[in-house]
């Protein structure tokens, strides 16, 4: 076995930067429905999401095989510079999302890096079509539907079982609920996308002669890998949080509880038969669900429409970047000096640009965009009704600016006499 070269040591730490930014750009996933609820504070969440990201690292290596061994053929021929090339690319293209504040896939980004990085340095046969699109494409379009349907579905239930109870009497429960329920999908984020690093950085090592074929990450690979993920999770990504926790639809405490537990069984499920599945994807998807879930929940599809478009980019988006770079990367030393360069001069570009209008935990549910209930939502809500039965007032008021103006966009006028004396209670229990 070789020791680990100068070019390996770079391929390393270029993956644990991506596992950095995976980090951030997908803290949402899991704490966003708990932020905007209020069931947490926001550096609280992250703080615990990011501990909860670091044990989940250490409880399995099936997708770490699935990226090392599965996806790429690690015998056809595939240098340190290929991985380097396809590491670059999905960095860029996670720090340009974030910017836009778009919860796109970190996994499809690193997957679309490395495929593209391989198709150019060595061909089509480096690459397992039928791994990819059994163990990629194929849970893409299926799981946001997959989780999308039970979050609905556990949404509808969830209100039915609390049908005419007090709001709080049930709010404590649903609290614990969520923050149980948010670091159960924290600890599957950790089974999940941290074993994505792992294999890449496996795959290097491989490729370098440092480790044997078809091996195991090596624990050193684990811890890092963990840590890593765990740091950019603790720096928390408050612009995709926003855009998870407000900008999809406006989340109430049963509506998160749902959303989260739905989407932690798919996600460690997911895990546990070796899919490289999209957390975000699956989160994304939940979230939607809750709004269609709940009685009167407006879900903003031009948002949802701008995420479903970012999904259907990434793969090819950060697969031609990568392209790119791999082939500046061929041309030797110094071509693999151009890609550094020029990928810290993007990366110091898009990190300038977002400090123009910073978002943090100060301000992480504020400056949210105003968007009624379009023709979609209502006509979702026409062949698959809420749960009959009486709902009590305050359970079903606005929480947010965005369903307080719907609400009176859509009300009939003039309102009749008892539905005028009730007005003036509503926008009180709205801004509790």
């Amino acid at each position: 076995m070789e020791h680990i070269t100068l070019l390996i040591g770079i391929v390393i730490v270029t993956a644990l930067v991506f596992d950095f930014t995976n980090g951030f750009h997908d803290t949402a996933n899991a704490m966003a429905t708990t932020i905007s609820t209020g069931a947490l504070r926001p550096k609280t969440a992250v703080a615990m999401s990011a501990g909860l990201n670091l044990v989940g690292a250490f409880l399995s290596v099936e997708v770490a095989k699935t990226i090392s061994g599965g996806i790429i053929d690690e015998s056809a021929g595939i240098r340190p510079e290929v991985i380097f090339a396809g590491l670059v690319g999905a960095i860029v293209w996670n720090l340009l999302t974030w910017l836009a504040g778009l919860p796109s896939s970190s996994s499809h980004a690193l997957f679309g890096g490395l495929i593209g990085a391989t198709l150019v340095s060595v061909g089509t046969g480096g690459v397992h079509g039928e791994a990819v699109v059994m163990k990629v494409l194929i849970p893409a379009v299926a799981a946001p539907f997959v989780a999308g349907l039970a979050a609905m579905a556990a949404t509808r239930l969830t209100y039915r079982l609390a049908r005419g109870r007090d709001e709080a009497d049930t709010a404590k429960g649903y609290r614990a609920g969520q923050i149980a329920s948010a670091a159960l999908v924290s600890l599957a984020h950790g089974t999940n996308d941290a074993q994505k690093t792992m294999g890449v950085i496996t795959l290097a090592l491989i490729t370098g002669g440092v480790v044997a074929p078809h091996a195991d990450p090596p624990m050193w690979v684990i811890v890092s890998a963990g840590l890593a993920i765990a740091l950019g999770t603790y720096l928390g990504g408050w612009r995709i949080i926003r855009t998870m926790g407000k900008g999809i639809t406006d989340i109430q405490p049963p509506q998160g509880f749902a959303a989260q537990t739905g989407a932690a069984a798919t996600i460690l499920a997911s895990s546990h038969l070796g899919f490289a599945l999209s957390t975000t994807q699956v989160c994304s998807g939940s979230v939607m669900g809750s709004g269609l879930g709940r009685k009167g929940g407006v879900v903003r599809w031009s948002t949802a429409g701008r995420m479903v478009v970012a999904w259907g980019l990434t793969l090819p988006a950060a697969g031609l970047v990568s392209a790119g770079a791999a082939y500046l990367a061929d041309q030797g030393s110094w071509g693999v000096a151009t890609v550094a360069v020029l990928a810290l001069a993007i990366c110091g570009g898009i990190w300038a640009a977002s400090r123009r209008k910073p978002v943090d935990h100060t301000n992480v549910n504020e400056g949210l965009a105003v968007e009624p209930a379009g023709v979609v939502t209502a006509a979702l809500q026409t062949v698959a009704p809420p749960p009959a039965g009486p709902v009590p007032a305050h359970a079903e008021a606005p929480t947010a600016p965005t369903e307080a103006h719907a609400a009176t966009d859509a009300a009939p006028r003039p309102a009749p006499a008892h539905q005028s004396a009730k007005a003036p209670a509503q926008p009180a229990t709205a801004s509790s």
